[in-house]
């Protein structure tokens, strides 16, 4: 493969991710979202379906990492770390252009969403009102859940963990069951596979943090919603945003480990 390869199917892969992960999120929160309170399970399936769709259009082209999580397993793995620069520029552009993209396609409902006095708070809100007390708190605003992740209960410790364990399931199921023949990507299957694993991580594991389980997926987004001129939308948790960075790039190392030791 080469770098233009990687760079370009990493760009688009990951764009379409976070398009349609992120999408699903937007479909269940906003208001007049004909999916709004959906729930856990549409956007666990959303989020694997997004993977699977993510993984075959890139595949050819770069091998469909989407993650640099699984870019540095895998250079951990095979000892070459020459494409990995290359890699991570593809998925950050991605992410960056997918979540860009959810706010066009959800243009209508964000402005909607986020004038709502229910939501957002302010003159006329009830007091009591649980959403509008959250809207405002300083980190997370009311829409940050779309673009990025949070705890549940805010433990560093925990939420660390919680992103390390996430990660490493993923990967070493990628490992161990989704490489091409090649050994460098998803496979014909590993696409499905994978879909599969993050489906089951989002049911079993993405209680806490929301698993971003992916640095690009929870960063590119988090900078776009600190961008967008999104009215009300609050503050975008930037104290958090090293978690879902660091949890999964120690992940993914430590899977990358296991599997040189137990497989390999």
């Amino acid at each position: 493969m080469s770098s233009s390869d990687i760079f370009i199917g990493e760009t688009i892969g990951t764009a379409i991710l976070i398009l349609l992960g992120g999408g699903v999120c937007a479909a269940v929160t906003l208001k007049a979202s004909k999916a709004r309170n959906a729930g856990w399970l549409a956007i666990a399936f959303g989020w694997g379906f997004a993977v699977m769709t993510a993984a075959y259009i890139s595949g050819p082209l770069s091998g469909a990492h989407l993650n640099p999580a699984l870019t540095v397993a895998l250079a951990i793995k095979d000892g070459d770390w020459s494409n990995v620069p290359t890699y991570f520029a593809g998925q950050m552009l991605g992410a960056l252009i997918g979540a860009a993209l959810v706010w066009v396609a959800y243009y209508g409902q964000f402005l909607a969403h986020l004038t709502d006095k229910e939501i957002v708070g302010g003159p006329g809100a009830q007091a009591t009102s649980a959403k509008a007390v959250e809207a405002q708190e300083k980190g997370a605003g009311p829409v940050l859940g779309i673009f990025s992740t949070g705890p549940e209960i805010r433990n560093v410790a925990q939420n660390v963990a919680t992103e390390i364990i996430g990660t490493f399931v993923l990967v070493l199921a990628v490992l161990t069951q989704g490489l091409n023949d090649q050994g460098n990507g998803l496979g014909v299957l590993g696409g499905l596979i994978t879909a599969l694993v993050v489906v089951s991580i989002g049911l079993s594991l993405g209680g806490p943090t929301g698993y971003a389980i992916n640095p690009a997926r929870d960063l590119g987004p988090r900078i776009v919603h600190a961008l967008l001129p999104l009215p009300n939308k609050g503050g975008s948790d930037w104290s958090y945003a090293w978690i879902p960075v660091v949890g999964p790039l120690a992940g993914g190392a430590i899977a990358a480990g296991v599997y040189n030791l137990a497989f390999a």
